[in-house]
């Protein structure tokens, strides 16, 4: 669920708010209690990893990957037809 802004327009007051998309806006302020509330667009949180990657847990090593690649010589059978020349 994404972090929204809030600001009003009337007294000025600036908060954030842990919405889901779905959820309708905010429209009263909720200091002035008057409905100039207006939902301030943001740059976003944008993707954060953490750890060691997760690239080097959740794919095949690099010898693995080494190994599977071929030169195409083995892809078709003695009787040809594959289609890959």
């Amino acid at each position: 669920m994404p972090t929204y802004q809030y600001e009003c327009d009337a007294c000025g007051y600036a908060f954030e708010a842990f919405q889901s998309m779905t959820d309708p806006k905010f429209k009263k302020c909720p200091k002035c209690k008057k409905m100039k509330l207006s939902r301030l667009i943001g740059t976003g949180a944008g993707v954060i990893f953490k750890g060691s990657g997760f690239y080097e847990t959740d794919f095949k090593t690099k010898d693995a990957s080494k190994g599977a690649e071929s030169d195409g010589s083995d892809c078709c059978s003695d009787s040809g037809g594959c289609g890959c020349e």
